[in-house]
């Protein structure tokens, strides 16, 4: 009986997806997401700023870290709250911090990791021995 009422508190899916080390690759990947939350049939309220928050973190890998990198979405529903993770894990940093790769216009990025902490109920970054995980998370209740 007790097993039962877990898996009715407790539901998980789970996505994960290696990320192209190419900046096209971040439409696609937006893409791929916006699928995955469909079937998954996740609250409409958070899929727009789960996907603006998908692009930044992926973005981030892509421009500013070391290959490979991957994507982690999980969907959790606990009791009466569903929880949307985001984590995208990356080698670490390629160059020092507050310094972008060649060609890349400092105009036009750095502003990501401010509308991800603006959009997520909580987020944060996990330097690790394989590189370094940034994530965020929505609830809904």
């Amino acid at each position: 009986m007790a097993a039962q009422l877990n898996t009715l508190l407790r539901q998980a899916c789970e996505h994960v997806c290696p990320l192209p080390p190419v900046p096209g690759a971040v439409p696609a990947v937006r893409r791929r997401v916006a699928a995955v939350l469909a079937d998954w049939d996740v609250a409409t309220e958070i899929v727009e700023d789960s996907l603006v928050m998908v692009s930044e973190l992926v973005t981030n890998a892509i421009v500013h870290a070391v290959p490979p990198a991957v994507l982690r979405l999980s969907w959790v529903h606990v009791g009466g709250r569903s929880t949307l993770r985001v984590e995208v894990t990356d080698a670490g940093a390629a160059l020092p911090a507050g310094q972008s790769r060649p060609g890349i216009d400092p105009d036009e990025h750095g502003r990501g990791e401010a509308i991800v902490h603006a959009l997520a109920t909580r987020h944060g970054i996990r330097v690790h021995p394989g590189g370094v995980t940034r994530w965020a998370e929505l609830v809904t209740i």
